[in-house]
């Protein structure tokens, strides 16, 4: 019987130790707890994070797992899965409001779009596939933040930067956002982020009814609201389409 090669089993040890209980570990943390010396502990660590398995945090010191892990193991989740269910009804949320539509999941502290449908106008536009965009100040960010424990823990460690007077930095004012946010079913920007511009999104959850991404549209202000409120067609308009979603990821009735 071919015998185990150690290096790997030890690596094996340390994505199974990151990727349960504390979020993020020192490498005393991690030597200790698999019984290794430090010198050993910090060289696996180091391959694994050349590899982009495993993610150092600058400030911290402390590690955790890498994108390229997530990618691997779950094919950005179904990041293609969840674009693959999202397409019509995004087509169908951009056609019926009239504005863009954004697809964001968490990555790297802040919100990645994987997928864009633009203004159904003949206005020029940028594609925005692959920006980031940041937890707390936008619609998807505050989504994001307060349905997943995940995010909101990076929320929560990551500067909260002032980008318009209106943008909420404060701990406690964000936290009593996401509490308003979970009980409304959507999360508002309103030039928090962008000067003129303002922004609606929802929670998609997957089959075991875990938030994996938010949907939401962006446009002008004087489009999106009306006497000072967000349109509630428009509102209404996210909620469902990130219900249909949600449904066809096999979530069930929310």
């Amino acid at each position: 019987m071919a015998r185990n090669i150690q290096s790997l089993e030890r690596a094996a040890a340390m994505l199974r130790l990151l990727a349960g209980g504390e979020r993020r570990l020192g490498l005393s943390d991690i030597a200790s707890s698999l019984g290794l010396a430090k010198g050993t502990a910090h060289g696996i660590l180091r391959t694994l994070q050349q590899e982009g398995f495993v993610e150092q945090d600058d400030a911290s010191g402390r590690y955790q797992l890498g994108a390229e892990l997530l990618r691997l193991g779950t094919t950005y989740l179904d990041v293609h899965e969840l674009r693959a269910r999202a397409l019509v009804w995004t087509d169908d949320l951009a056609r019926s409001s009239g504005e863009s539509v954004h697809l964001g999941v968490l990555h790297q502290q802040g919100v990645l779009v994987v997928h864009h449908v633009f203004r159904p106008d003949d206005s020029r536009q940028v594609l925005e596939i692959g920006a980031m965009q940041p937890l707390h100040s936008t619609a998807l960010g505050k989504v994001l933040s307060a349905y997943d424990p995940v995010a909101h823990s990076e929320a929560l460690e990551t500067e909260r930067k002032a980008f318009t007077d209106r943008t909420v930095c404060e701990w406690d004012a964000f936290e009593h956002l996401l509490d308003i946010t979970r009980a409304r079913g959507y999360a508002a920007d309103v030039e928090e982020t962008w000067e003129g511009v303002a922004s609606i999104a929802a929670p998609i959850h997957d089959r075991r009814r875990m938030p994996v991404g938010a949907v939401g549209i962006t446009g002008a202000v004087e489009r999106l609201c009306r006497d000072g409120e967000l349109r509630p067609e428009l509102i209404a308009a996210v909620r469902d389409c990130a219900r249909a979603v949600s449904r066809d990821l096999g979530a069930g009735r929310f």
